[in-house]
């Protein structure tokens, strides 16, 4: 299973003390240890920058250039980046005209996209909502991940 990383995993998982950090890092684990192909796209990356360099005080994550840059680093090192390509844009258009998608939700449909051009199935997220209007994906959250793991099969 190919699974990518919604930005909001890394901005947990960066924030040591907040109550989710443990549970972005514990799924992301878990996902690796079974062998899933756990990946991103340029636009976590550059969502992850924005977040993490923007003042604590404005809900950023408040890192110099300097600390973005080898989180950004750290990222490319552990996750399979896929490449912007031309075949995004059309699917874009395709997905935000077909599911009327507004405002702020035009970038969970850019991550849609780039999923299917890529060919990756799931997507991994602390806000499954953003993302159920979307069929043709599988959306998986962090806490449901861990549980999976942790009950006891039949």
């Amino acid at each position: 299973m190919s699974v990518l990383f919604d930005t909001n995993i890394f901005i947990r998982a960066a924030q040591p003390g907040h109550a989710l950090q443990p549970l972005a890092v514990k799924a992301g684990d878990i996902l690796k240890a079974r062998g899933d192909e756990v990946c991103v796209v340029p636009q976590v990356l550059y969502e992850f920058w924005s977040v993490a360099t923007r003042p604590a005080g404005e809900n950023g994550l408040g890192l110099t250039t300097v600390e973005a840059r080898i989180e950004v680093s750290r990222i490319k090192r552990l996750f399979l980046v896929h490449a912007d390509t031309p075949a995004i844009l059309p699917l874009w258009e395709e997905l935000v005209a077909a599911h009327d998608v507004k405002s702020k939700n035009t970038h969970d449909a850019r991550l849609v996209a780039a999923m299917k051009v890529h060919g990756v199935s799931d997507v991994l997220t602390f806000n499954p909502a953003d993302f159920a209007r979307y069929s043709n994906i599988a959306v998986l959250a962090p806490q449901e991940v861990v549980e999976a793991t942790e009950s006891p099969r039949a």
